[in-house]
């Protein structure tokens, strides 16, 4: 017996605030997105952020406020193979970085912003 867990019932504590997030941990109210939240959402995901975990968060949070919209991979592969060297800014590395569902799915959930279009 499964049950579906109410919206309400799912938070991250944060510094001792409870913070309102999905089931999936995006969160509801996306003004509450702090580097804190992100530090309590990956520890709570078993990731330990890096300084190139922060630079993927900022170029996601900067480029949905530029553009409206979130970066495809597409556009961060070459965005990070700059940045960084080929290796690293590769398809496969950004996903060995973000293991649960990659720099779309969990950079979003990680920089506060909303699920990829077509996510259920």
């Amino acid at each position: 017996m499964n049950a579906t867990p109410t919206t309400e019932s799912h938070w991250i504590d944060v510094d001792g605030k409870r913070v309102a997030v999905d089931s999936e941990g995006y969160l509801l109210d996306r003004s509450q997105w702090s580097p804190d939240f992100a530090r309590a959402l990956a520890r709570r995901e078993g990731l330990e952020l890096t300084p190139a975990h922060w630079q993927v968060i900022s170029f996601l949070r900067d480029y949905e406020a530029t553009h409206g919209v979130q970066p495809q991979v597409r556009v961060m592969i070459p965005h990070f193979t700059r940045l960084w060297d080929a290796e690293r800014g590769s398809n496969h590395h950004l996903h060995e970085m973000f293991p649960r569902g990659g720099p779309q799915k969990q950079g979003n959930r990680l920089a506060g912003l909303l699920r990829t279009k077509g996510e259920h």
